[in-house]
């Protein structure tokens, strides 16, 4: 049996403030084009437990790690 997966949709504004997104749908009922935004599967612990600003930081280097390896590849 497949585990369900906690993803959270990441979107970082023009200011670079950082909103989460449960799905694609409520981020385009706010304005949000679905397009440019960034699922990140969060670890079941945190997902369950953690606190908006441990979601938050975890977003945030999960993205630092993307920038960077994108990086290093070019």
């Amino acid at each position: 049996m497949d585990e369900e997966k906690n993803i959270l949709y990441a979107f970082r504004d023009h200011q670079g403030e950082l909103r989460l997104y449960v799905d694609e749908d409520w981020a385009s009922e706010r304005g949000i084009d679905p397009s440019h935004l960034i699922p990140v599967e969060i670890p079941r612990e945190i997902f369950a437990s953690g606190t908006r600003q441990e979601l938050l930081e975890y977003v945030a280097t999960h993205l630092e790690s993307l920038e960077n390896s994108e990086e290093s590849s070019v």
